[in-house]
């Protein structure tokens, strides 16, 4: 299972996002959370911004949607650029449908789950997705600290996943740092999303490196990543 690093952009300078995504140059996937203002009490980027990072960065991006309608408004971020789409399946009214259309649109189809909405009821999805994230603080502002019961939750997701045999990704997205990536990579994420941990370093790259050598290290020895 191949760890991966994606800096979220909501901690980088707005002013400069073209340079803030060079600067994390070698991640796999640039984060981007895009916030309505409704379905959480922040207001962020729009499809407008999607476009112009999609022009400035070869960088993948892997845009978060923390909006309500989702069903009407993700397919549409795929055709800004986006080449992976995340929706709340607290917001979606047909996950399943709105995942299928985003694939068929040419990007990886994501489902994420706040704090306390169980994976259980949606055992049955997970063969419709291309990647899970598991949110570790409450979506809607950058910054919080890493919420540690959300550890046994990422296990029994990855659990699920092992049990039908998917090769989907398992994201955390919220207070992942040096401190904490570790304690998720043991419970079974393999792609995670850091925001100030990167960005407020000197060098963000180098961080983005030693994030990826320090899950690495500890996916290797992981109970759950044996014989993938």
């Amino acid at each position: 299972m191949a760890v991966q690093i994606n800096p979220s952009i909501l901690s980088a300078d707005f002013a400069r996002l073209a340079d803030e995504a060079e600067a994390v140059k070698g991640a796999d996937w640039l984060h981007v959370d895009v916030m309505d203002n409704h379905f959480v009490p922040n207001l962020t980027l729009g499809m407008p911004i999607v476009e112009s990072l999609s022009r400035a960065t070869d960088t993948p991006l892997d845009c978060h949607l923390m909006i309500e309608d989702p069903d009407r408004w993700a397919p549409q971020y795929v055709e800004a650029g986006a080449g992976s789409v995340t929706f709340h399946v607290e917001a979606a009214a047909a996950p399943v449908r709105l995942a299928r259309e985003i694939r068929a649109k040419g990007a990886r189809a994501s489902m994420a789950l706040k704090p306390a909405t169980p994976i259980e009821p949606y055992e049955d999805l997970l063969p419709e997705l291309d990647m899970l994230l598991i949110m570790t603080v409450e979506p809607g502002f950058g910054g919080q600290a890493f919420l540690d019961i959300m550890l046994p939750k990422i296990r029994r997701t990855r659990e699920l996943i092992s049990r039908h045999g998917l090769q989907m990704w398992l994201q955390v997205d919220g207070g992942v740092s040096a401190e904490t990536i570790e304690r998720c990579a043991e419970a079974g994420a393999d792609v995670f999303v850091a925001g100030s941990a990167v960005y407020g370093t000197e060098d963000p790259a180098a961080t983005v490196r030693a994030l990826r050598a320090r899950a690495k290290q500890v996916t290797a020895g992981a109970a759950w990543a044996c014989g993938h």
